[in-house]
């Protein structure tokens, strides 16, 4: 009775027309944000931070979260329509959306985007509101050798993102790994391969990166095959046919709520968050599917599971800050910063001292998510009318998108290098069958998973014991062996009945 409660409360806050207001603002901005590759949402939010000092403490809070969980929504147009992902979160969209659009579904793939956009955060706001503080205790309970862990076991996915070729694919996560060790050293902050290079002290920026490797080198093979996208995608243009049909909802309903589970657990995590969730999402999905071989080219799970992730997690990644104050990503430090600017703190006080924000900013993401599919579903017919363009069109977009995305980060030409350079390599990577997804996922974990060995062996004093003589720690690479024999195991077991047949 609490519970219903607590939500009359919280929908009487969010529902006042000014807060209604300042809700529609932020999934619009979000939207907007996710759709023009490489501004992102941080940086929206840091640059609006000064404006939301005039404005009311929960009606500021309301319109960030907004464009947080709006530009979500908002990355996946992009990467579906252009293969140029619009937030880095939605990089795994572009592997079978793209696809999908190539085969005239880009409709179908926007939809299933929507939908399952909406049901994960759908799902992530019930287990905001039901399991909120248990959650929050298990993540602090989480040091550097339970994120090595962790990080050991994303890595143990990516031969399953890699295809048919295990080797191909540890060879790109190996460089991936070698790329996120560029700048300065974590711990010594030592200049590291950076060969006397201002611009790479800082490291290789992920939004370059993703631009040329599926942008640009998307632009390259048009070229290449004068690849007549016209020709390709003949959508029907009635919006009822443009939306998934009842195989689709079929093939696509587990992977949304399996995707939505993920994306919530890994999003309370401290680093890990929206991106990281996507591709977990679509590892797991590759792996349990009966037909791996279709990911990659146009499989609808391979658009729900990681569109639903990225959408829970930024629904979870709340929890650590408003029932213990402390932000699990950039952009929930920048909100912190929000309510630090009107004086408040949250925490475990929050609750008990200020229950109508804290209900009120809860409440106000189910209107918001409610907001951003009626606003998403009429667009769709819209949409799919760009995948119509000429392919000298597409390509300028393309292009255009790509170089907006990559400079906007940190107005710096040299990003603009970057991305030539990794558009070049991304085209020859394919031409030559190698995935492109273990390289992004190994670049977002090493940093991460170096940095948490280094503060365990210090922790330790040199002893790797730590990593299993602590619980959480031990049973994360119990798992990451089991993910690593498995298939040697199943290999195996085919293989008996036609030796002993012999």
């Amino acid at each position: 009775m609490d519970t219903v409660n607590n939500l009359l409360l919280g929908f009487s806050v969010s529902l006042q027309p000014m807060n209604l207001l300042y809700s529609f603002v932020g999934v619009l901005l979000g939207t907007v944000v996710g759709v023009l590759p490489g501004l992102g949402s941080a940086a929206t939010i840091a640059l609006l931070l000064p404006v939301t000092y005039a404005m009311p403490p929960t009606s500021a809070i309301i319109m960030l979260a907004g464009i947080w969980y709006g530009s979500m929504y908002g990355g996946s147009t992009t990467s579906i329509l252009l293969r140029v992902p619009g937030e880095a979160a939605s990089v795994m969209t572009c592997i079978d959306g793209f696809e999908m659009a190539k085969r005239g579904r880009a409709g179908v793939a926007l939809g299933i985007s929507a939908f399952g956009s909406f049901i994960a955060g759908t799902f992530g706001l019930v287990g905001l509101i039901y399991l909120a503080p248990p959650l929050a205790e298990f993540a602090l309970d989480f040091g550097p050798p339970e994120y090595f862990a962790l990080t050991v076991v994303g890595l143990t996915l990516v031969s399953f993102l890699g295809g048919r070729s295990v080797p191909r694919a540890l060879t790109m996560a190996a460089l991936g790994l070698l790329l996120g060790t560029v700048g300065l050293d974590p711990v010594r902050s030592a200049a590291r391969f950076t060969y006397g290079s201002l611009n790479l002290q800082s490291g290789i920026e992920l939004v370059p990166m993703v631009m040329g490797l599926f942008g640009l080198a998307h632009v390259f093979q048009m070229i290449e095959e004068k690849l007549a996208v016209e020709e390709i995608a003949r959508a029907p243009t009635n919006l009822l046919s443009l939306l998934p049909n009842r195989q689709d909802w079929r093939d696509s309903i587990g992977s949304i709520l399996r995707g939505s589970l993920i994306g919530f657990l890994v999003g309370i995590l401290p680093g890990a968050g929206a991106t990281v969730s996507s591709y977990v999402a679509y590892a797991v999905e590759r792996r349990r599917s009966k037909h791996p071989g279709k990911f990659g080219h146009g499989a609808i799970e391979g658009v729900a599971a990681p569109e639903s992730a990225n959408n829970a997690a930024t629904s979870s990644g709340f929890i650590p800050l408003l029932t213990l104050g402390i932000p699990a990503n950039v952009v929930m430090a920048l909100i912190l910063g929000a309510f630090m600017l009107h004086g408040i703190t949250p925490g475990p006080m929050l609750l008990t001292q200020k229950p109508e924000m804290f209900w009120g900013i809860i409440t106000s993401m189910f209107v918001g998510n409610l907001m951003l599919l009626v606003l998403n579903l009429p667009l769709i017919g819209l949409f799919v009318k760009v995948t119509r363009l000429p392919s000298s069109f597409m390509i300028a977009l393309i292009v255009l998108a790509s170089l907006v995305g990559a400079y906007g980060v940190n107005n710096n030409p040299f990003d603009i290098l970057m991305m030539l350079l990794f558009g070049v390599f991304g085209y020859l990577a394919e031409k030559f069958g190698y995935s492109l997804a273990p390289l992004v996922l190994a670049f977002v974990l090493g940093p991460l998973m170096e940095i948490s060995v280094r503060q365990s062996l210090i922790i330790s004093q040199g002893s790797f014991g730590i990593f299993v003589t602590r619980p959480i720690s031990t049973v994360l690479l119990g798992i990451a062996a089991l993910l690593l024999v498995s298939p040697l195991a199943r290999r195996l077991l085919q293989f008996l009945p036609a030796y002993k047949a012999r």
